[in-house]
């Protein structure tokens, strides 16, 4: 019998630095560089393309802090 194995593409992961206690999360994927407008932001976040800490998040006012994993795009992103 013959083993199937499927390949699991692994996620780009990268820290991201903040300076305060918390950011919102349509700032902080500007700030990481996952889009390049507040628009383009909202309109991902809205179509719930954006996981926080591995839930669908839909609110892009979300407060992002230190420890938190933001997923998009085929990246995780953890604040630092």
């Amino acid at each position: 019998m013959k083993k199937i194995t499927a390949k699991v593409k692994e996620k780009k992961r990268e820290e991201i630095k903040i300076d305060t206690d918390f950011i919102k999360l349509d700032s902080f994927l500007k700030l990481c560089g996952a889009v390049m407008t507040g628009g383009e932001a909202k309109t991902v976040v809205q179509e719930a393309m954006v996981r926080v800490n591995g839930e669908i998040c839909t609110a892009r006012g979300k407060k992002i802090r230190p420890g938190d994993l933001v997923s998009f795009g085929g990246a995780v992103y953890e604040v630092k």
